[in-house]
């Protein structure tokens, strides 16, 4: 996780006041009957999620993320300055987790002023921090270090399964179960946060999707906390791109279809497994791809995605993929007709 190079080109209002608060079922709506943008070079067009089969054809991929998502948020106490949340975002392959301190109750601002050494207390565990992640000096601001390696001493998977609840910010208007935050793909337990692209789907939309003679393929892409700050790269995650998903994104690029990404965690992953020769192949491990308009998506052909703030690293892989243009002309659309931004909130596909 470094400071990016670029920022995105994309320019538009801080959508606070479009916030989704809430999951769309307690709004009355099904899961697959929140708004939907489709952009392509034609124009926009707004509709609902459930529309999604009749804006593909046959022959065309959705790749979508199996990872479940993990009760990763804690409460916990910060020696000396009290009440914290906890945000666990991944263990590392040395025992070590990867942790964001949070200010409590509501989790709503990063506590940057840690030190190496400080200890953390959560439901009897005790969390010493060790170092910065991924390094001193890795948040852009310069205003202190937001992601921390710390050595439990106890379980804190364990803390996680009899305390934990899933990670939030503060926006909502009030704590949902972890229910509310998996996706009908997902059944790998591993997300600090929710693959949230995926969250319309329905098991009946999938049908309908296949029945048209789309594929549906999956990767699994473990995710960390994306609360990052302006100009902020995302962090290493944890991925898995199966050989027979492989084969059939590259079938399906050589028979003339196109290759749809569920998020931007699938699009990491896709892309964190393409060869020099523009391949995929399967593969699995740790990704650190950022992809920007500098060093672009390879073998994706359209995204599916929520909304993303302004000057989020996210926003320059949408750009990428849909270009610069259409994901302006896209956002300027979800602005002036009150879409609903965030987890929760309504979605886009965008077919450059």
């Amino acid at each position: 996780m470094t400071a990016l190079s670029t920022r995105p080109a994309t320019r538009f209002r801080s959508p606070g006041d479009m916030t989704a608060p809430a999951p769309p079922e307690t709004r009355g709506l099904a899961r697959d009957e929140v708004r939907l943008l489709v952009g392509t070079r034609e124009g926009i067009t707004h509709t609902r999620f459930r529309s999604l089969p009749d804006h593909l054809r046959a022959g065309d991929l959705v790749v979508v993320n199996n990872s479940a998502t993990l009760a990763a948020q804690v409460d916990g106490d910060h020696a000396g300055t009290g009440p914290v949340v906890v945000h666990v975002a991944t263990p590392l392959d040395d025992g070590s987790w990867v942790v964001e301190v949070r200010s409590a109750p509501a989790a709503a601002e990063p506590v940057l002023d840690l030190s190496a050494g400080d200890v953390l207390q959560v439901h009897g565990v005790t969390l010493t921090l060790l170092a910065p992640y991924p390094h001193e000096g890795s948040s852009p601001s310069g205003a202190g270090n937001r992601l921390w390696r710390v050595a439990p001493e106890g379980g804190l998977a364990d803390v996680l399964d009899r305390h934990g609840r899933p990670i939030s910010y503060g926006y909502l208007d009030r704590a949902y179960p972890l229910s509310a935050y998996q996706t009908v793909f997902g059944h790998l337990p591993g997300s600090a946060e929710m693959p949230s692209a995926g969250r319309p789907f329905t098991d009946a939309l999938v049908t309908r999707l296949v029945r048209a003679g789309v594929g549906v393929a999956p990767i699994t892409l473990h995710t960390g906390v994306s609360s990052q700050e302006v100009g902020e790269g995302p962090q290493a995650e944890r991925f898995a791109v199966p050989e027979v998903t492989a084969r059939q994104v590259n079938t399906v690029r050589l028979t003339g279809g196109r290759v749809i990404a569920v998020g931007t965690t699938v699009a990491r992953a896709l892309e964190s497994a393409v060869t020099s020769g523009g391949r995929v192949v399967g593969d699995s491990g740790w990704t650190d791809r950022v992809i920007t308009p500098d060093d672009p998506a390879r073998v994706i052909d359209g995204l599916i995605t929520g909304w993303h703030d302004p000057e989020a690293s996210h926003l320059l892989l949408v750009e990428s993929v849909a270009g610069p243009e259409l994901t302006q002309r896209a956002h300027d659309a979800a602005v002036a007709e009150g879409y609903h931004w965030h987890e929760f909130g309504d979605s886009a596909l965008l077919l450059p």
